[in-house]
């Protein structure tokens, strides 16, 4: 049963085994940057330069102006090691979007986004039908993560999700399809 949209938070506390989502506070801000001010993270990005504090300050701001973004922490050290947003699109308004993710370099091509985007994603299908990630062209390795946990290209579209209109590549993740992953994951 889907509850009603209007009890959904952008800012959700979480607990899964390895991972806790909770939202951003702005004295989060030295141990997300900790994270965040590996040149590596952002290789591939639009916003390549994310790692210089100056640059990265806006970004916080932005993020913290949102009251949309949730850091990511690791359960085993407490640490922050990413965060993540949920966002709405007026031109999808029955539909929710994640975006904005990232995860410090120790973290990649293990299960860490799994569980993370399964938190996420877990508590969206509470509320929506429909998940949305919009990926930029350049962004080859979000594009090969967001597959890699089931979501399927759907198509590019010029949209306003930051500061301008852009062209983005459109993954969408289905209620069904995900209870079918998460379903085969779980008999493994």
């Amino acid at each position: 049963m889907i509850e009603s949209k209007e009890s959904f938070s952008f800012q959700p506390s979480l607990i899964g085994g390895n991972l806790s989502i909770r939202p951003l506070y702005r004295e989060d801000f030295d141990s997300l940057f900790t994270c965040a001010s590996d040149k590596k993270i952002w290789a591939g990005h639009p916003h390549s330069d994310r790692y210089q504090k100056p640059v990265f300050e806006k970004w916080f701001e932005t993020a913290i102006d949102s009251k949309a973004t949730i850091v990511v922490i690791n359960n085993n050290t407490n640490e922050i090691i990413g965060s993540s947003r949920f966002y709405w699109l007026d031109t999808i308004p029955d539909d929710i979007s994640i975006g904005f993710t990232f995860l410090a370099c120790q973290y990649w091509g293990g299960q860490t986004n799994f569980e993370l985007k399964t938190l996420m994603l877990n508590y969206a299908f509470n509320f929506f039908d429909t998940v949305w990630f919009h990926i930029a062209p350049s962004n080859i390795r979000s594009q090969k993560a967001t597959q890699k946990i089931g979501c399927t290209f759907s198509h590019e579209e010029m949209l306003k999700i930051s500061t301008k209109d852009e062209l983005w590549y459109c993954y969408r993740m289905e209620k069904a399809s995900w209870l079918t992953i998460i379903n085969s994951k779980n008999n493994d």
